[in-house]
């Protein structure tokens, strides 16, 4: 089994910044602060006690997230081991920083008497290690769970791509055998374009650049425009330079196979397909659109096994930010990637 890719899955580290992952450390960080305020054998008012302690637990964490996520360029060289002794170092020495900088400003010429600040730096600093050791054995269980996710997806995308439906390997094979006598120079390319799509169903990397996925969908277009003639109209519209963006290998062009398959193809007419691409500000949206077989013509049935797995390999990739939606407007199909920049 292929491994994940390594621009995303052997980065850990850039999932600590993300809006899920502060989450959960801050409510951990509450509860963790309305346990000690509950503990047996506390003295004083236990919600000065809580707040306290949570105001404690979420500057060590946050401030410990914040260091290793602008460190995880040179962390994510390091193995997994030495990068839980970097985190649970940094956790520490946060912890301190913090400890001395309260005593500094409550107690800053030391005479207060009231806290012994070296034994409450020990306690918290065992408070710390203790966390620090729980959380890092549970971002291991979740990596753990999410590379084994990616891998399932990379399974799905290569039994996808062991069995490109041979409905379309016969049709373009057939294809090519009526025009090798007639044109035999749009024969020719034909077989190209195939041996193309092939060679990145087969073999290929599992990310490609926007631009580099776009010319297989258009290679797969131009053998069907072969097949289908004038029944195909195909519209491009794309930016003058293309995003510099990376997609799934095989995401777009399994939309373009299910517009001809189950729009273009059960119509006598056939219909038009808009492959349309637009840059915003923090994303890029890749729509393909199709007419919609007339009332009563039933479309090719289909397990959606591609748009299924294209789906889910463009969450993995951007780790859950892009995503594919599927609509019916104004009487036709439209097929949405979306894509988040940087």
């Amino acid at each position: 089994m292929a491994e994940p890719s390594p621009n995303h899955a052997n980065r850990p580290l850039d999932m600590l910044w993300q809006a899920t992952a502060i989450m959960w450390v801050i409510l951990g960080g509450e509860g963790l602060a309305a346990a000690l305020a509950l503990a047996p054998g506390l003295q004083g008012d236990r919600m000065v006690y809580f707040g306290l302690a949570s105001l404690w637990i979420q500057w060590t964490s946050l401030l410990t997230l914040a260091v290793l996520f602008l460190a995880r360029r040179a962390l994510n060289r390091l193995g997994p081991s030495a990068v839980a002794a970097v985190a649970l170092f940094v956790a520490l020495a946060v912890c301190w920083l913090i400890t001395f900088s309260i005593r500094a400003y409550l107690d800053p010429e030391g005479t207060a008497g009231r806290v012994d600040w070296d034994s409450l730096a020990l306690r918290v600093s065992g408070i710390t290690i203790a966390v620090g050791l729980l959380g890092l054995a549970a971002f291991h269980n979740f990596w753990k769970g999410r590379l084994a996710a990616v891998r399932a997806k990379q399974a799905e995308l290569e039994a996808l791509q062991a069995r490109i439906r041979p409905h379309f390997l016969f049709n373009t094979l057939n294809t090519g055998a009526a025009l090798v006598h007639a044109r035999p120079g749009e024969a020719e390319q034909l077989l190209l374009d195939l041996a193309d799509l092939f060679r990145a169903a087969l073999s290929g990397p599992s990310e490609l650049p926007l631009q580099g996925e776009l010319e297989l969908a258009r290679r797969y277009l131009e053998i069907e425009r072969l097949r289908f003639g004038d029944r195909l109209q195909v519209n491009w519209t794309l930016p003058e330079t293309l995003p510099d963006v990376v997609v799934p290998a095989l995401s777009i062009q399994p939309l373009v196979e299910n517009a001809i398959r189950h729009g273009i193809e059960p119509s006598p007419k056939g219909g038009r397909l808009d492959v349309t691409v637009v840059e915003e500000v923090d994303q890029v949206r890749v729509v393909v659109s199709n007419d919609l077989p007339p009332a009563g013509r039933k479309p090719a049935a289909g397990h959606q096994v591609g748009l299924a797995s294209a789906r889910e390999r463009i969450e993995a990739l951007s780790e859950g930010r892009g995503r594919l939606e599927t609509r019916v407007l104004d009487g036709r199909y439209v097929a949405t990637i979306t894509l988040p920049v940087g």
